[in-house]
């Protein structure tokens, strides 16, 4: 059984058909083909001798997607292969014979297509920027111009691994709370809408009036009871929105930043991570000899926080209108004192890329130890409040017993 060529899956939007036919012989083949529809699936069989007896698009499981972790370790093997001495076009390819994931190896089909066309590394990139940001093509262009590919790509790789271990820290750091306090709400409705309604039948026997906590439950009970869809509504419908919100309103997301760097506890983590991605990216995009203008004008996307990036176009204004960098970071009041002198002197020895990343893996050791504090701080205070609810709710239902035990 003979299947038909394969031409090159470098079009993602194609539709995969199964195809059945028989060729000039009357000998029955079948086969796979990526077209952009039946028709011209039947023409290009026709062209092969063969005639179509049917076409039937085939089902295909969708690939998950290009994780940051694998884009990091993508930009981790290019650049070892290009320190390696391995020219560009062939260190594509072997980098995407080695990929798992086959969207990132069509991904990366489509980079070295780009290139062998005649575009620059950096052009092929930026045709990419759900994967590749502006930073990112910014950095392999001024790679390109000083003939230092490797060695960008390497600080990028560097750059991206650092950012997603910070990452990682903060959502750690988060999830872990927020993962309880789903559980507890989670055990607590059980218990009001399904345990609660069985002691009020028993409690309805004894004729006699119920401690007041116990009525407070109950009637708490009932109304989770007869409204649980409503509750539940309710709070899909206000996730739901607030994540519209989020990826849709700028002046949302902006008012949600300056809500966490407040937080009594989490606020200082936020802080903190923020200001080791930011001094992180400024000193990765001054050290590719990006001029300090337009490195400025990256760092602001690439903070991650709304209050940090409205200042570093503050900070960016300034230093364009001839303040030194240092003046310019003091002046937002958003930096801790050893930033601003840490940047100083990197101004006055000229080695202000070096200050930066002092300061960044500074506060990357001090999210590392907020994220270890705050998780062995958190265990004893979440079993506290559950304690106090679960434990609430279980003496409130067993007043009434003790109070008839009491009595007999």
């Amino acid at each position: 059984m003979a299947t038909s060529p394969q031409r090159p899956s470098s079009r993602p939007r194609e539709t995969l058909y199964a195809w059945e036919g028989k060729d000039r012989s009357g000998r029955t083949m079948r086969g796979e083909m990526p077209a952009g529809g039946t028709a011209v699936v039947s023409a290009m069989l026709r062209r092969q001798g063969i005639r179509a007896m049917s076409i039937r698009k085939k089902r295909i499981q969708r690939e998950r997607r290009i994780g940051a972790k694998e884009l990091a370790l993508f930009t981790r093997q290019l650049a070892t292969m290009l320190k390696a001495g391995v020219p560009l076009l062939q260190a594509f390819g072997i980098v995407e014979r080695s990929q798992a994931n086959p969207a990132l190896a069509r991904l990366i089909h489509a980079l070295r297509a780009d290139v062998e066309g005649g575009a620059s590394l950096n052009q092929a990139f930026a045709r990419h920027p759900r994967y590749f940001n502006a930073l990112f093509s910014n950095l392999v262009a001024a790679g390109e111009q000083a003939g230092l590919l490797d060695e960008v790509l390497d600080s990028l790789a560097h750059y991206q691994e650092k950012t997603l271990a910070l990452r990682s820290k903060v959502r750690a750091a988060l999830t872990y709370p927020a993962a309880i306090v789903t559980v507890a709400l989670l055990v607590t409705s059980i218990i009001m809408i399904w345990v609660v309604p069985t002691f009020k039948d028993v409690f309805s026997s004894f004729g006699a009036e119920l401690p007041l906590p116990t009525r407070i439950v109950i009637a708490l009970s009932d109304f989770m009871a007869r409204y649980w869809w409503v509750l539940a509504a309710l709070l899909g419908g206000g996730i739901g929105w607030t994540l519209h919100l989020w990826r849709r309103s700028a002046d949302w997301r902006a008012r949600t930043d300056r809500v966490l760097l407040r937080l009594p506890v989490f606020g200082k983590l936020v802080r903190h991570a923020t200001i080791a991605r930011w001094s992180r990216t400024l000193a990765t995009l001054f050290s590719a000899g990006i001029p300090l203008i337009d490195a400025l004008q990256a760092v602001g996307a690439a903070a991650g926080n709304a209050v940090y990036a409205d200042a570093t176009t503050a900070v960016r204004q300034q230093v364009a209108g001839g303040a030194s960098l240092t003046a310019a970071i003091e002046h937002t009041r958003l930096f801790p004192d050893m930033v601003g002198q840490m940047v100083a002197i990197g101004e006055e020895s000229g080695a202000l890329d070096r200050m930066l990343l002092k300061v960044a893996d500074f506060y990357d050791m001090e999210v590392t130890e907020a994220v270890a504090s705050l998780s062995n701080l958190m265990e004893p205070f979440i079993m506290v409040v559950l304690g106090v609810v679960i434990g609430g709710l279980v003496i409130a239902m067993y007043l009434p017993i003790f109070k008839l035990g009491s009595v007999i």
